[in-house]
C-alpha cells in the first residue's frame, strides 16, 4: 500500500486505502494522456468500471465540485476525489437540494418541476437558471439525426438525450459550428475548425468564437455569450444558444422572396406591406389557419400552446395535408395523451415525427410545437403555385428588390446585434416607423435622442412615422452624413436605395467611432487609415500586392484578406488551402476561408463571400474595421 493511497484515505475517509489502490490501478489503465490526464469526456466510462451503478448526471455533478488542475482534463487525485464525492453522496442519501432549489425558483407545481432542471451555481449560491428537459431531449434527438455521420464528430453520436451530456460534448465549439452549417448551410468554412479528440484550451476557444460569430451572423442574439461560457459548458446559456440555430433553420424558408405561394396566406384586404410585418412564427400561424378554413374546420389557432394541446387542430391539418395516410379518427378518442400519440402516429406516416412527443403536445410547450409545424410547413406546405397574372403586381414589385438583398441582409443583421426592438426581419418594412433607426443612434450616439418626442406607441399612423423618420434625418445630419436629397418620407416608404444609405452610414459611423476609442490618440479614423492598416499587416502575412482602396479589383480573389489575417496571427491561414484566386469558384473559396478566420479570431463579420468576389466596398471596409477593432484589443 503506497503513502499516496494512506494520504487520500486521510483525505477522503469514506475510501478505505485498499479502495483507493482499486481506483488508482483502474486510473492508470485508461487512455491517459502525456501528462497522465484522463479526457473529461472519458470519465464517466471510468466511473462505470468502478461504481457502475451512478448515472451519467450524477458523475457530472461531482466533477462539478471540484476545481481542476487543468481545463477539461482530471488527474488521478481529481478521478479519487469524484468516487469519493459519489460514495458520499450514497451514504448520506442526498441533501435535499431539489427541494431548496424548488422553493428557490418559486416552482411550486410537481408536474412543473419533473421536466425542469435547477441549476445553481457553485460560486453563487443566489443565482440559479432552469432548463426544460423535454427541449433539451429533442434538441438532443435533432442533433443526434442532424450530424449522424459526420466525419469529425459522428463517433460522439449519439449522444444520450435523457441526460446533461449534451452540453459538455457542446463545450469545444465543435458540435455547435456544424449545427450552424446544418442549419444555415456554409455559414462556416469547415476548415478552419480544431478537430481531433484533445483539443488544448486554446483550440477550443478558437472553435467556440467561430460558433459565437457564425450564429451572430445568422441573426442569432448572442448578447453575455463568450467562449468561456460555452467552454464551461453553461448549461441555460448553451440551451438557448441551440434553440434559436435550430429554429433559423427550420423559418429560414418561410420567405416569400424564396416562396411566392405563401402570398396565398394574405387575408381580404390585407397588403402585401401589412403581411411582410409578420415575424417567421406569425406565418407559421397564418398557415396553419390557412389550412384548418380549407378543411372547413371551426377552430383556428392563435399560438403553438393552448390551442394545440388536444390535439384537435393538428388532427385536422394533417388530415387536409395528406389525407390518404392521416385520418381524422384520433378525434373520437377521449384521453388526450392517446390522441396526440395517434395524431404523431399520422404524422409518423408522412416523415413529420419530429420534435414533439405526446407529453410535450399535451403540456403545450411552445418551442417545440413551432419546430414541429415549421417542419410541416417545410415539407408539405400544400400552397397551390401563383398563376401568371396581374392580380399580384404587389408581389412582382417587391420582388424587384431583389438586388438589394444581400446589403439588406447584412445590414439587418448588424442593427438586431445593437439588440434592437422589434427584432429586423426585412429591412425596408421593419425601419419604417423610425424606432429601430433611433434606437440605433441612441446605441452609437449616446443621449442624442429624445425619446419623449418620439412617436413610439405602435401602430402608428403614416404622418406619425413620418415625424419618427424626419427626426433620424435630422440626427443623421446632425453627425455629418450625407443625406441630400433624402427625407424621412423616403424612408417611411421604404425606398431601398435611400433606406441603405441612411443604414450603411449608422454602420460606418459605429465601426469608425468603435476604431477611434481603441487608437492610441482617440483620432477619427478615416477609410485611408484603414486602407494604409491593412497594406502594412498584409505585408507582414504575405506576398499580394498593397490596395489602393476598398474597390481594389485585387480584393476580388481574396488573397490579400488571407494575407491580412495572417499578418494579424502568423500561421492561422494554411497556405495549402489557399487557391490560386482565379476562377470565381476558386475566388470564393478564399473569401468563404477568409471569412471564417476573422471569426475565429474573435471579429464580427456580417458579409457573404460574394461581396468579397464582387468588390463591394462598403461590405469589404466593415470586414477590415472589424480586423482593426481585434487587432487593437
Amino acid at each position: 500500500m503506497s503513502n499516496d493511497s494512506l494520504w487520500l484515505a486521510k483525505k477522503y475517509p469514506v475510501l478505505k486505502p485498499w479502495d483507493i489502490d482499486t481506483l488508482v490501478q483502474e486510473f492508470q489503465r485508461q487512455d491517459l494522456d502525456a501528462n497522465k490526464g484522463l479526457s473529461q469526456r472519458k470519465l464517466f466510462d471510468a466511473v462505470k468500471l468502478v461504481e457502475p451503478q451512478h448515472e451519467y448526471d450524477e458523475v457530472r455533478n461531482a466533477l462539478k465540485k471540484i476545481s481542476l488542475s487543468r481545463p477539461d482534463m482530471v488527474d488521478q487525485d481529481e478521478f479519487v476525489e469524484v468516487i469519493a464525492i459519489l460514495r458520499q453522496g450514497n451514504k448520506s442519501g442526498g441533501s435535499g437540494v431539489g427541494n431548496a432549489a424548488r422553493a428557490f425558483e418559486g416552482i411550486t407545481s410537481e408536474r412543473a418541476y419533473e421536466r425542469r432542471t435547477i441549476l445553481k451555481s457553485e460560486q453563487n449560491t443566489s443565482s440559479a437558471h432552469t432548463i426544460n428537459e423535454d427541449e433539451r431531449e429533442e434538441f438532443t434527438n435533432h442533433i443526434n439525426l442532424a450530424l449522424a455521420g459526420d466525419s469529425d464528430i459522428g463517433y460522439r453520436l449519439p449522444i444520450n438525450p435523457h441526460t446533461m451530456q449534451l452540453f459538455d460534448e457542446a463545450r469545444d465549439g465543435l458540435i455547435l459550428s456544424k449545427l450552424i452549417n446544418y442549419s444555415m448551410p456554409d455559414t462556416i468554412d469547415e476548415r478552419v475548425l480544431n478537430r481531433g479528440k484533445r483539443l488544448s484550451p486554446f483550440q477550443i476557444t478558437e472553435n467556440n468564437n467561430v460558433a459565437i460569430n457564425s450564429a451572430k451572423a445568422i441573426g442569432c442574439s448572442v448578447v453575455n455569450i463568450g467562449s468561456q461560457d460555452l467552454a464551461e459548458g453553461r448549461e441555460h446559456l448553451i440551451l438557448g444558444l441551440i434553440w434559436q440555430i435550430i429554429k433559423k433553420g427550420l423559418l429560414a424558408n418561410i420567405n416569400i422572396k424564396l416562396h411566392p405561394e405563401l402570398y396565398r396566406l394574405l387575408e381580404d384586404g390585407e397588403t402585401l406591406e401589412d403581411f411582410l410585418k409578420l415575424p417567421p412564427d406569425m406565418i407559421l400561424l397564418r398557415w396553419f389557419n390557412y389550412h384548418l378554413a380549407a378543411a372547413g374546420w371551426h377552430r383556428r389557432v392563435s399560438n403553438f400552446s393552448s390551442d394545440i394541446k388536444d390535439s384537435e387542430n393538428y388532427t385536422v391539418l394533417l388530415s387536409q395535408l395528406v389525407p390518404a395516410e392521416c385520418t381524422r379518427a384520433p378525434l373520437h378518442e377521449r384521453d388526450l395523451g392517446e390522441r396526440a400519440e395517434q395524431m404523431l402516429q399520422n404524422a409518423d406516416r408522412i416523415g413529420c415525427r419530429r420534435y414533439v412527443s405526446p407529453k410535450t403536445v399535451v403540456n403545450g410547450n411552445p418551442k417545440l410545437n413551432l419546430a414541429f409545424v415549421a417542419h410541416l410547413v417545410n415539407t408539405h406546405p400544400c400552397l397551390e403555385p401563383l398563376e401568371d397574372t396581374g392580380e399580384h403586381a404587389e408581389l412582382d414589385d417587391y420582388l424587384f428588390h431583389d438586388q438589394y438583398d444581400r446589403e439588406a441582409r447584412a445590414f439587418a443583421l448588424w442593427l438586431n446585434s445593437l439588440n434592437v426592438d422589434p427584432f429586423v426581419n426585412y429591412l425596408f418594412e421593419d425601419i419604417k416607423d423610425g424606432i429601430v433607426l433611433l434606437q440605433a443612434f441612441d446605441t452609437i450616439f449616446p443621449g442624442s435622442v429624445n425619446w419623449k418626442k418620439v412617436n413610439t406607441r405602435r401602430p402608428l399612423m403614416r404622418f406619425k412615422q413620418i415625424e419618427n423618420t424626419n427626426t433620424a434625418v435630422d440626427l443623421g445630419q446632425a453627425h455629418n452624413f450625407s443625406l441630400v436629397g433624402i427625407q424621412g418620407a423616403d424612408l417611411t416608404d421604404g425606398v431601398p436605395t435611400l433606406v441603405l444609405a441612411v443604414v450603411w452610414q449608422l454602420m460606418r459611423a459605429n465601426i469608425l467611432q468603435t476604431l477611434a476609442s481603441l487608437s492610441s490618440h482617440g483620432q477619427r479614423v478615416t477609410d485611408q487609415d484603414m486602407v494604409q492598416w491593412a497594406n502594412r499587416v498584409a505585408q507582414t502575412g504575405g506576398q499580394a500586392q498593397p490596395i489602393r482602396s476598398f474597390s481594389d479589383p485585387a480584393l476580388a480573389s481574396g488573397r490579400f484578406l488571407l494575407d491580412v489575417l495572417n499578418g494579424m496571427k502568423p500561421g492561422v491561414v494554411d497556405p495549402q488551402l489557399v487557391t490560386p484566386g482565379r476562377s470565381e469558384e476558386d475566388m470564393k473559396q478564399n473569401a468563404k476561408y477568409a471569412i471564417s478566420i476573422a471569426r475565429k479570431l474573435g471579429a464580427t463579420i456580417f458579409l457573404l463571400p460574394e461581396d468579397i468576389v464582387e468588390v463591394k466596398p462598403k461590405m469589404i471596409l466593415t470586414f477590415i474595421g472589424s480586423l482593426m477593432a481585434i487587432h487593437h484589443t
